[in-house]
């Protein structure tokens, strides 16, 4: 059991987990049993998204990216059985994230279908963690636009951008996208500054998500197998990524250059939260 772990073990775990090591090489790497490190991993990111549920409250942003990640637990969307697709739980899942492009803190992220009801979800969260007006930028994706529309009205100042990639009689044989031969922008609410309508950040952050979460890596069976599974993985990314990994360009966390906070968190914090939530 998680409980049993000497507290360096389980810094080892969970080190592992948010470098992109698959469950299979940490038990290899450290000793401890597969089923060990899930418990550990769910547990570790239950505590985690309340964390960031408490500390991501009235965040000074200006500049908000929008974008989502395609993932998939247990099977392929075309391998779900008609009953499956309707309870959701299996197929195709897509992970939203909202970042400020300035601080590049993850503000808000949701797990889910590619909906506007997910859409919506996650402009809803976003008004409640940004007292402040800000600019956001988003894909063309249809799902957004109802749901600014009917979450900001006209409190945001909001530009989409299409891009329009070269028709490739390889595309459907290779992961990388295509050439991009032009890029639209458009002003679909408020007066967004033009220069600053972008997705560059957050799709970086797609990369980055792929690089540190091994049930991302594509071509592999190291994807997961239950959604709670993904969402507690997701959720101790971001956790790392906010709060724990010094950013290279800023040189400190996304959370101290969005005032969050003033410190570098560590894995103890966090532990020690659930050591605490456990023996209430």
């Amino acid at each position: 059991m998680p409980n049993f772990l000497p507290f360096h073990r389980k810094t080892q775990v969970l080190n592992a987990l948010v470098e992109g090591a698959s469950i299979c090489s940490i038990s290899r790497m450290t000793g401890v049993n597969k089923r060990t490190i899930l418990r550990l991993l769910c547990e570790a990111g239950e505590k985690a998204k309340e964390i960031m549920d408490r500390e991501l409250v009235n965040v000074k942003a200006r500049f908000i990216q929008c974008d989502e990640i395609w993932a998939f637990v247990g099977k392929k969307q075309k391998q779900c059985t008609e009953e499956e697709k309707r309870e959701g739980l299996l197929g195709d899942q897509y992970i939203w994230v909202a970042m400020d492009s300035d601080s590049k803190l993850v503000v808000s992220y949701r797990i889910g279908k590619r909906t506007q009801e997910y859409a919506e979800s996650i402009m809803k969260d976003l008004a409640y963690r940004i007292p402040n007006r800000f600019q956001l930028s988003t894909d063309a994706f249809k799902g957004y636009f109802d749901a600014v529309d009917r979450v900001f009205g006209t409190d945001v100042d909001y530009g989409t951008i299409h891009k329009n990639f070269a028709e490739d009689i390889l595309a459907q044989r290779r992961y990388s996208p295509p050439q991009v031969v032009s890029v639209s922008l458009e002003v679909r609410q408020g007066f967004p500054i033009r220069k600053r309508i972008s997705t560059s950040h957050v799709e970086r952050q797609n990369l980055t998500m792929r690089m540190n979460m091994r049930r991302l890596t594509r071509l592999t069976n190291a994807f997961s197998k239950k959604l709670s599974n993904l969402e507690a993985a997701v959720a101790l990314h971001f956790y790392w990524y906010d709060f724990c990994r010094i950013h290279q360009t800023l040189r400190v966390t996304p959370a101290m250059a969005a005032g969050i906070t003033r410190k570098l968190w560590s894995w103890e914090g966090l532990w020690n939260s659930v050591e605490e939530r456990k023996a209430a």
